[in-house]
């Protein structure tokens, strides 16, 4: 196996892959936030509504898990 996971190209491709994961998982949240008829970030943080909190959280992770997939 050795360092070969150590070479500037694979570590370069990684960091532009996760930029690029970081990007669209920004993206998709601002577009559900927008298709809501509230705002997510004000209910969750000033309402303390925690039963939000936990389906955003859980939309999140459905996202996150989606594109780590069509990345890799």
């Amino acid at each position: 196996m050795g360092i070969e996971w150590l070479k500037p190209a694979v570590v370069l491709g990684s960091l532009v892959y996760a930029l690029i994961g970081v990007v669209v998982f920004w993206v998709c949240f601002v577009v559900i936030d927008k298709l809501t008829p509230y705002n997510l970030w004000n209910e969750i943080v000033e309402k303390q509504n925690r039963a939000l909190a936990l389906v955003v959280a859980a939309m999140c992770l459905g996202i996150s898990i989606i594109v780590a997939a069509a990345i890799h």
